[in-house]
């Protein structure tokens, strides 16, 4: 492997991204709204093994004391491989001074949890589709 970074969102092809999300069995939009949420947060990270485009994540956050992590994915065929813990340490390192939350997908908890996340016993959420996201493992 021969790993790069990027911490912009130049030259990103956004329906690929679009595509790995929709490959690792989360939310996935057409690619013009993936590039607007991720030109709109706080903290971005692309990986790429030479120049294909293997996996991201992204932060938004006050700058201050508070920031939530969104749409980390790897590859299927590059996880196990310490690239999401990658992502996940430049997003801490970019915001020492804040809390963090993030909703993982079922199942990815002890990834989390091995990056010293602990599941929340008073998290809540309203979703769009509450009936998916139940379906999905996500609520009660």
């Amino acid at each position: 492997m021969n790993l790069k970074t990027q911490y912009d969102c130049l030259n990103i092809d956004w329906n690929r991204v679009s595509e790995i999300l929709k490959e690792v069995s989360m939310a996935s939009f057409e690619g013009d709204v993936h590039k607007r949420c991720f030109e709109n947060s706080h903290t971005v990270i692309f990986v790429f093994d030479n120049e294909k485009l293997i996996g991201f994540g992204r932060a938004i956050s006050d700058g201050t004391y508070q920031a939530a992590i969104y749409d980390v994915a790897v590859l299927p065929e590059y996880q196990g491989k310490k690239i999401g813990s990658l992502i996940i340490e430049h997003i801490l390192n970019s915001l020492p001074q804040c809390n963090f939350i993030l909703y993982a997908s079922p199942g990815k908890e002890p990834f989390y949890e091995k990056l010293d996340f602990r599941k929340m016993k008073t998290g809540m959420a309203l979703f769009r589709y509450p009936e998916m996201m139940q379906k999905k493992g996500f609520t009660e």
